[in-house]
């Protein structure tokens, strides 16, 4: 995907390369803070048969302009009704801490949101993050996200249960 604006950090989404799996797999077993971190299911949800497993994960690399890896940014399919209509993609990322506060998670997430867009049928791209990450939510802001409510007890992390604050970005924004 194409490069941020001149005169910014350098920003672009790609596939990753074969040769960039182990890489990418070893992120996610280090996570590098508290939002990354799941740690085990609450008791008596571990496995349960009345829940479906969720769609398949589909993601990019983020790069900086030199090609190097410096996170991910991946979506997955979310129903809001019964119909295709009301499907929407939910959009996650991750950025390596020491390429953090330079602007690349707000362009990388501005990115992948036009994407989608441009290439599949849906109205609703949205986003989530924990109601104490400051950093993340001024980053979907930048991206053109809306700030919509708080998602209580959503998410369960680290043994306890977090509000999630929730974003959304609808085709005919601006």
């Amino acid at each position: 995907m194409a490069p941020s604006s001149p005169g910014h950090v350098v920003t672009r989404l790609r596939p990753a390369r074969p040769e960039e799996g182990e890489l990418v797999a070893g992120w996610r077993t280090d996570p590098q803070t508290e939002y990354e971190t799941w740690g085990d299911p609450p008791p008596g949800m571990a496995h349960h048969e009345s829940i479906p497993e969720p769609h398949g994960l589909a993601e990019l690399l983020v790069t900086d302009g030199h090609d190097q890896p410096i996170g991910t940014v991946g979506w997955h399919q979310v129903l809001h009704g019964p119909n295709v209509a009301s499907i929407a993609l939910d959009i996650g990322i991750a950025i390596r801490p020491e390429f953090r506060g330079k602007g690349h998670g707000a362009r990388a997430q501005r990115m992948v949101t036009e994407y989608l867009f441009r290439t599949f049928p849906v109205h609703r791209v949205q986003a989530s993050t924990d109601a104490t990450n400051l950093a993340e939510q001024k980053a979907l802001e930048r991206a053109g996200f809306v700030r919509e409510g708080i998602l209580r007890g959503a998410q369960w992390r680290l043994g306890a249960w977090h509000d999630l604050i929730s974003y959304a970005r609808l085709r005919d924004d601006a």
